[in-house]
């Protein structure tokens, strides 16, 4: 059993008991428990505060809950399981039939034995989640329900780690921290992020890190609306880090043009490395992806999870537990994405200096006299080479992608490259 793999796993039993959700004390203490090892700066974004076209809601914390039957056993327990509660469900405290309970309980006829995620952040509404097989067997009587929660004025909480690299220019990783108790949907990623943080710490690097632990959907909606204008600037490449836990098949989704350097790593890596990875549209998004790559932020920002979420039958349910997330699926997630980083390190993008094709034969790199048949004395394929390097000199394309567009050896390229470079004519970033 690989140790990294391992040492993951035992990260993500810790965190695994801890009621998360998109505020309050769970939050806070998931981030405790990573601050032990990492140098985390944790920020509180204030309920009410206003970010883009949603508001942080009230902060949500919860202490006990519980459904007992009329002769006072427990048949629902929080203690047990914390999906057992709706998340953001306000205190409760009352008597009701079957019939008035059934309304208030979620579960999952497809699959008995599992208990459902549920939320309801922003309509207050209350509920309990059970499996279906045991909702089946509730007699009719009466029931008494009780929810020890609070909702009240509080904060948003998250955390950033910045590690500076030799370019300001930034590489972006974000993870989420609010799932309850489930593993590959929630915990595979800030532990897989963790691991990746430690790892960038222990040696030198190119580009800078900018990488954050947040709620998903209002937590990257607050990042964004602190830092967008910085983050719009600096950052070539990013990840949205879920779902890398399990043993399955790798999973891709693009940014939304699918064309930036964080997607090109991506397929170059799964393609060499895991060629049976499934590719997914960016029609099909389903996380903070969504955020990242709206209209307005379009950040060059993509997902390369196992199993995506959404397609496991494990997925927002009690089934999603630490057998399912396993050392070595949690290590493979961790090699793909250090790979994807360290091809970004090794392969950096070019600008073209100038504004229109320069003057190549000032420069030495274009002849200056043509021969009576009007024939150039040059060599057609390195000016070929030349041009084209100049022409995909957008901050976007690295040599082994120019090289795969025009369809010549990586090395013709580099030449290139390093002719326009000697020349004052690109810059790298």
């Amino acid at each position: 059993m690989n140790g990294g793999g391992k040492r993951m796993h035992e990260l993500a039993a810790r965190l695994f008991p801890l009621c998360r959700s998109i505020t309050g004390n769970g939050v806070r203490a998931t981030l405790g428990i990573l601050k032990e090892s990492l140098p985390l700066t944790v920020h509180e974004v204030p309920s009410g505060t206003r970010v883009f076209d949603w508001t942080v809601p009230p902060e949500w914390n919860i202490n006990s809950a519980w459904i007992r039957d009329s002769k006072g056993n427990t048949i629902v327990d929080f203690s047990n399981n914390n999906l057992h509660v709706v998340g953001y469900s306000p205190p409760v405290d009352a008597r009701l039939s079957l019939a008035e309970l059934q309304e208030h309980l979620h579960s999952i006829p497809e699959q008995p034995d599992a208990i459902p995620y549920v939320t309801s952040y922003y309509k207050e509404r209350w509920g309990f989640c059970m499996a279906h097989r045991a909702r089946k067997a509730l007699a009719d009587g009466a029931y008494q329900v009780r929810i020890d929660s609070t909702l009240a004025p509080g904060s948003l909480t998250y955390g950033e780690l910045i590690l500076p690299g030799k370019s300001e220019k930034e590489v972006f990783l974000s993870t989420y921290i609010c799932h309850p108790s489930m593993a590959n949907n929630e915990l595979s990623g800030p532990v897989v992020t963790a691991a990746l943080a430690n790892w960038l710490m222990s040696a030198p690097h190119r580009y800078t890190y900018r990488i954050i632990f947040i709620p998903e959907t209002i937590g990257s909606l607050a990042y964004l609306s602190k830092n967008l204008d910085v983050m719009k600037k600096n950052i070539i490449a990013g990840f949205n880090i879920t779902c890398v836990g399990d043993d399955c098949a790798y999973s891709y989704l693009p940014s939304r043009s699918g064309t930036t350097r964080a997607d090109y790593a991506a397929l170059r890596v799964l393609r060499a490395r895991h060629p049976d990875f499934i590719r997914y549209s960016f029609l099909e998004r389903g996380g903070d992806e969504r955020q990242y790559c709206s209209p307005g932020v379009d950040l060059p920002v993509v997902s390369i999870m196992r199993s995506k979420y959404g397609t496991y039958p494990e997925y927002h349910t009690s089934l999603d537990d630490l057998r399912l997330v396993t050392p070595s699926g949690l290590q493979g997630g961790l090699d793909v994405l250090k790979e994807c980083i360290e091809w970004i390190e090794n392969n950096p993008t070019y600008h073209a200096v100038h504004c229109g094709e320069p003057q190549l034969a000032k420069h030495g790199l274009y002849p200056t006299i043509v021969d009576s048949g009007g024939a150039l004395s040059v060599d057609i394929p390195l000016l070929q080479n030349l041009q084209n390097v100049l022409a995909y000199a957008d901050g976007a394309h690295d040599i082994p992608t120019i090289a795969e567009i025009c369809n010549v050896p990586e090395a013709d390229i580099q030449s290139a490259v390093a002719s326009l470079m000697e020349a004052g004519l690109l810059v790298d970033s």
